[in-house]
């Protein structure tokens, strides 16, 4: 089964608790948190005290995004306010090995995301290193946009080499994933997925990530 990871980006910010138990209650294992600085990416998300209080009202894993310049500064920070997965993107990170054994020495999970244009051969010197490498489907900045095809091939390309050099590897789909996708992303090869609109728009959002989850 795909780990399921619900964007509260999307969520109701006026009841964002109600969504965090929301999410405690269903099949999803990980909060995808998406911080984004208006700068690296065009929006701003939140930052730090809303991740520290999202760790206060759940057990659930804490898988933070970093869409900012210069990531590397916050590090020890996320840490603090409960990270489990820290992931930067390849396009903000000059000494992206550094950063990553920083993360490690931190004792969380160390990812990169890259942006639709950005092919995954760029990481097959740090691939080994790595828990987590995350596919954008969409342009990264805002949510509700349309999945972009080329991820498929994408995520074929990765789980090659996935199997060559780190087989614990999770690839992590975010953007534009649905219930209608969602069988090809983990066919492909996809380990998790994040979904962030598609939930919380839903009818039934619980019932969305259980469908999500046996898809």
């Amino acid at each position: 089964m795909p780990i399921i990871a619900p964007s509260i980006l999307a969520a109701d910010f006026a009841h964002l608790a109600q969504d965090i138990q929301l999410v405690n209650n269903s099949k999803a294992e990980w909060f995808h948190l998406d911080v984004m600085d208006g700068v690296f990416v065009p929006n701003i998300s939140y930052g730090m005290p809303i991740i520290e209080r999202i760790n206060q009202l759940t057990d659930k894993t804490l898988d933070v995004h970093l869409m900012i310049v210069q990531p590397e500064r916050y590090i020890s920070t996320f840490k603090a306010i409960g990270a489990d997965i820290l992931t930067l993107h390849f396009e903000a990170s000059t000494h992206l090995h550094r950063s990553i054994q920083a993360i490690k020495t931190e004792g969380m999970q160390a990812g990169v995301a890259l942006n639709p244009h950005t092919p995954v051969s760029v990481l097959e010197d740090v691939i080994a290193d790595l828990d987590l490498v995350l596919i954008m489907s969409v342009n990264p900045g805002f949510g509700g946009q349309k999945f972009i095809e080329n991820t498929y091939r994408k995520i074929e390309k990765l789980a090659e080499m996935k199997a060559v050099h780190n087989p614990n590897l999770i690839i992590e789909i975010d953007g534009g994933v649905n219930i209608d996708n969602a069988p090809k992303l983990v066919a492909t090869g996809a380990d998790a997925l994040v979904a962030g609109s598609a939930v919380f728009n839903a009818d039934n959002p619980e019932l969305y990530i259980e469908q999500l989850f046996y898809s």
